[in-house]
């Protein structure tokens, strides 16, 4: 790596022989086995709160100087997310690093074996950051990874180059510095970062280099998590609470101005009710957006070349424009915008996931919108869809025929933060999942260990030696339970009636 600026003009990345350096620092420490003491996991665990709350006014500005963030918005959505990350590791880690007996085992190899699964760290793990939320999916992973017992090298985006800066300034003040690094640099550096071997990679961002994460880890059979994106759907079904519907979306896409992952990407509405849920949608947007002529508050766009991608979406489109505004190139301000009567063709559908506070409103009925979603289609498998109606039959039909990372009724990104709940996507909106345990999973190898007492010896003559018809009753135990001929009809559902669930 050489030394250059970052969109900040004022942090040099960090140069090859410095990443390097880190890199072996991080693997002799490792081999050390000083990050499987569970004493040094919750201590770097309760560093990092308190770099949290220390700094918080200082990350607050950093992330105003990356996206015009509020003080407000930046401790509801990153700092809030961290912290809730730290507390769920500490609360929890003697329990999730003890593991758990092998459920199943049986009694020779479960009582008398002791069948174990361990929760081992799997090494020396690349955590890659995002820009949208530069804090939260850098140090959010980093808890599990902590609490997993694993050296890691953090490399926040260089977009935003303020919360890059601000974390290699504080980083190494609280942080284990021969255990915890931080790397910065641009697609040129961490293509060099990825040509290493790490023994994870957690990722967050577009599918674009989500592919090349998994290409250059695939070189070395590396695991990884990738977070990535697609086009979030919402579909306002005819049974739908329309005034509800319409209000929850136009307050959740200026959040950010429309740059999260989970947010809604377009809006399918059946033609029943699509004029009405067109009027509201209207309604709450202006009202959302009363001051901010007099008192600017929302976010901006990251950076000049996203606005002018935004704004080439925005004037291409075929669509019926109807509440905007000014539009602000110099401070990269796109204005929240509704776009009425789109067609499936459109740009601003067939640009891709828009990451932008543009609000594409397409009029079809659920067959349609479940076919937009269909195995192999374009938009199949994202991370969020939002379905509003009062009918579960149409609940149900849109559930069954559908994949996605996470799904919310009525509301919008609830799935984000339920907790004991996996976060994560499928197919073209990645693979893997944290929160929790779900992250420290993914951080940890299940190991399982037997310890089977030395006096079986005796009876256990039959395994040694050339194999035999009367030695296989040891091996093939396996008996079936059911009849010959069975129907489909014949199958129970495993589902338990109302009553059931008392037992």
């Amino acid at each position: 790596m050489t030394q250059s600026t970052t969109s900040t003009g004022s942090q040099a990345y960090t140069s090859t022989a410095e990443f390097e350096a880190a890199y072996n620092t991080l693997h002799a420490t490792y081999a050390t086995h000083k990050t499987k003491d569970i004493r040094w996991r919750k201590w770097q665990l309760k560093q990092l709160w308190w770099l949290i709350v220390d700094n918080t006014d200082a990350i607050c500005a950093a992330l105003h100087a990356d996206l015009g963030r509020t003080e407000a918005e930046a401790r509801m959505y990153d700092i809030a997310d961290v912290k809730k990350a730290i507390k769920e590791c500490l609360d929890n880690i003697d329990v999730w690093a003890r593991g758990h007996a092998a459920e199943g085992a049986g009694f020779l190899m479960g009582r008398l074996g002791g069948a174990w699964v361990r929760r081992d760290p799997l090494g020396v793990c690349l955590i890659i950051g995002a820009w949208n939320f530069p804090i939260m999916t850098l140090l959010s992973p980093l808890c599990p990874a902590i609490a997993a017992g694993n050296c890691v090298m953090l490399k926040p985006s260089e977009l935003a180059g303020a919360t890059a800066e601000l974390m290699v300034e504080l980083l190494p003040k609280y942080m284990d510095n021969s255990a915890i690094r931080i790397a910065t640099g641009g697609p040129k550096e961490t293509g060099l970062i990825l040509e290493r071997k790490w023994n994870h990679i957690f990722y967050t961002g577009g599918s674009r280099v989500g592919r090349i994460i998994a290409t250059a880890a695939a070189k070395h059979l590396t695991p990884t998590v990738l977070e990535l994106g697609g086009q979030a759907p919402a579909i306002i079904c005819k049974s739908a609470n329309v005034d509800l519907a319409a209000k929850r979306i136009a307050n959740f896409k200026i959040a950010n101005l429309g740059q999260i992952c989970v947010n809604v990407n377009h809006i399918i509405a059946d033609p029943e009710i699509y004029d009405a849920f067109l009027a509201r949608l209207q309604h709450w947007l202006e009202h959302f957006l009363k001051e901010e002529a007099e008192n600017p508050w929302l976010a901006r766009i990251i950076s000049p070349g996203h606005y002018d991608r935004i704004h080439s979406i925005l004037s291409s489109t075929k669509g019926r424009i109807l509440t905007t505004g000014p539009h602000e190139p110099s401070r990269n301000f796109v204005h929240p915008t509704i776009i009425a009567d789109v067609a499936l063709d459109d740009s601003v559908i067939t640009s891709g996931e828009l990451f932008a506070p543009l609000i594409p409103v397409i009029k079809a009925d659920l067959s349609t919108a479940l076919a937009t979603l269909a195995p192999g289609s374009k938009m199949a498998d994202p991370l969020a869809l939002y379905i509003f109606s009062n009918s579960q039959p149409e609940i149900d039909s849109i559930l069954n025929q559908t994949s996605s990372g996470g799904v919310s009724i009525n509301d919008l990104a609830v799935q984000y933060g339920v907790p004991g709940a996996p976060f994560g996507g499928v197919g073209e909106s990645g693979m893997g999942a944290y929160h929790g345990k779900w992250g420290f999973d993914s951080f940890s190898h299940a190991r399982p260990v037997v310890n089977l007492p030395l006096w079986l010896e005796g009876g256990m003559q039959w395994r040694y030696g050339r194999p035999t018809i009367e030695k296989l009753s040891n091996f093939d135990t396996a008996k079936a339970t059911w009849k010959r001929g069975e129907t489909l009809e014949q199958q129970s559902s495993g589902q338990k009636g109302w009553f059931g669930w008392l037992w």
